[in-house]
């Protein structure tokens, strides 16, 4: 039975990926590993070189325990992640990959939504990079919520939510997508489905990439 790996760096995460592994993978598995610590160090100082050794110990605990594959779901330990296919022998997938790509094709102009400053540089390296593998040129708008990750600590995801919303209503006059660039943001995307423009968050698209490169779902 082929297993899906998850690191995830906030408990709320599990539930949404376990919910979309059971839509679109009834018969597979899925295994989570949580780790709050790797973003409250990222968002503090980097991927130093101590908190790189940290995200490979989990990602190797996750190959050790069965994954076929895995997927990074934080987007500031994605770039990161997504490189140590070769070392661990089990590919990893970073979860915004796949919604860079649709955003690419979506516009040239791409709000990039963010609650914490540091997703902003590696989600803008990968928009930037998936522009250069489709032959296209992006602009790229950051748009800051800082105020919002408060809500979500608290466990208040309604209001998060709410405020993301807003803050990407904001913006959208101005580009051609919007990018909700954490997977936590994907709930927001609901509460703008009025707008003319696309509003793309990570989960599900990340889930389908993962059972497409893992192999048929049977």
């Amino acid at each position: 039975m082929t297993t899906i790996g998850f690191l995830h760096t906030g408990d709320v995460h599990v539930s949404t990926f376990r919910r979309l592994r059971e839509e679109l993978a009834p018969g597979w598995q899925d295994l989570h590993i949580v780790d709050e610590s790797l973003l409250a160090d990222a968002r503090r100082a980097g991927i130093t070189a101590g908190l790189a050794a940290r995200v490979d110990a989990r990602l190797h605990e996750l190959a050790d325990r069965g994954a076929d594959i895995i997927v990074c779901t934080c987007s500031s330990l994605g770039e990161h992640a997504e490189g140590r296919t070769a070392d661990l022998g089990v590919p990893v997938l970073r979860a915004d990959r796949p919604m860079a790509e649709a955003a690419v094709a979506a516009g040239r102009r791409i709000a990039v939504v963010a609650t914490v400053d540091s997703t902003l540089a590696p989600t803008g390296n990968l928009l930037r990079d998936a522009a250069a593998r489709a032959g296209q040129d992006v602009e790229l708008v950051e748009v800051r919520c800082p105020e919002a990750f408060a809500l979500f600590e608290a466990g208040e995801l309604g209001a998060y939510a709410e405020l993301i919303a807003r803050k990407a209503r904001e913006a959208a006059p101005g580009v051609d997508v919007i990018v909700l660039a954490q997977p936590s943001a994907a709930p927001a995307a609901a509460l703008l489905n009025d707008l003319p423009i696309p509003v793309l968050a990570s989960p599900r698209t990340a889930v389908g990439r993962a059972i497409a490169e893992a192999g048929p779902v049977r």
